[in-house]
């Protein structure tokens, strides 16, 4: 069961249905108790990583976050802000974030759009379970302003090019996170939420 985690500042019920969609068993999990009953956790967001990060807190879910994805090892994917709060800190708000992967989250640079809105292609740097049956580069739905830096290369997966060249796609042992929206992304991003589904979280 892949718990869905609503903490009103996400697009939690987008998720939930690319999961119908594919037939993939989900609930939604607002509050602590409900962390306990999954196997599987994503974290979707959209707009600050600041207000991600305040209303996980008011939510208590940081805590047991921590302790289901850190330390029960359980599979987890994070979507757009759920990939940005994983690093230490993101310059939007000077944010401190949940410090799970090392690295800052960037603002693009006053060169192309900001946001950046639309498609956009995903290349990747290695094999993973989670893009198996992908293609490669993968034109997946983006909206964001801010680009992560991992500080261990080791950590991405794929990169896409907007103003920089940046990781748009992170794993490390049972993390993985898109930049981009996956239940927006069609077909592929069906795909890789499937191969999610299937996951056990060994690292690649």
């Amino acid at each position: 069961m892949i718990g869905v985690v609503d903490y009103r500042a996400g697009n939690a019920p987008s998720v939930m249905y690319a999961l119908e969609r594919i037939g993939v068993p989900a609930r939604l999990v607002s509050d602590t108790s409900a962390l306990a009953s999954v196997d599987h956790v994503i974290l979707p967001g959209v707009g600050a990583a600041r207000a991600t990060m305040a209303s996980l807190g008011e939510s208590g879910l940081v805590e047991r976050l921590q302790d289901r994805v850190r330390g029960d090892r359980v599979p987890f994917l994070g979507i757009c802000i759920g990939l940005q709060v994983l690093f230490d800190r993101s310059e939007e708000a000077g944010t401190e974030c949940l410090g799970w992967v090392p690295g800052t989250v960037r603002r693009f640079p006053p060169v192309d759009r900001v946001p950046q809105i639309g498609w956009n292609g995903v290349r990747f740097t290695r094999a993973h379970p989670v893009i198996d049956g992908v293609p490669d580069p993968a034109y997946c739905y983006f909206v964001n302003s801010y680009y992560a830096a991992p500080a261990d290369e080791a950590a991405v997966l794929g990169v896409t090019a907007y103003s920089v060249e940046f990781c748009s796609v992170v794993a490390q042992e049972n993390m993985v996170a898109t930049q981009f929206h996956a239940e927006k992304s069609g077909e592929i991003g069906l795909r890789l939420l499937a191969n999610f589904a299937n996951w056990d979280g060994t690292p690649c």
